[in-house]
């Protein structure tokens, strides 16, 4: 058993449609056991520039992380589409022990 980890910013977009919502359809689609996104309240990429969106008149997009679990395969298969959708994205994959 695999769990993913994909961080992304809340605002970031696949076309016309919000990147988070289409990530959830997709693993939705997929068949994936479960899968749970939470909006973060801080949070910095690569630039180490720490974002604080509710700040007031802060600009900055609010950082999000969708965690998806199940078989290894499934897991795997989801993780290579995802890749293609949003190549820009981390994503960790670890194993879980399911107890």
């Amino acid at each position: 058993m695999l769990q993913a980890q994909l961080f992304i910013d809340l605002e970031e977009q696949v076309g016309d449609q919000l990147l988070h919502d289409y990530v959830m359809r997709l693993l939705a689609e997929e068949g994936i056991a479960g899968a749970t996104s939470f909006r973060g309240y801080a949070g910095f990429g690569r630039n180490h520039r720490i974002k604080y969106p509710r700040d007031l008149f802060s600009f900055d997009e609010p950082p999000a992380l969708v965690v998806f679990v199940d078989e290894d395969d499934r897991v795997e298969r989801a993780a290579k589409k995802l890749k293609v959708i949003a190549p820009s994205c981390l994503m960790v994959i670890f194993p879980v022990l399911k107890i």
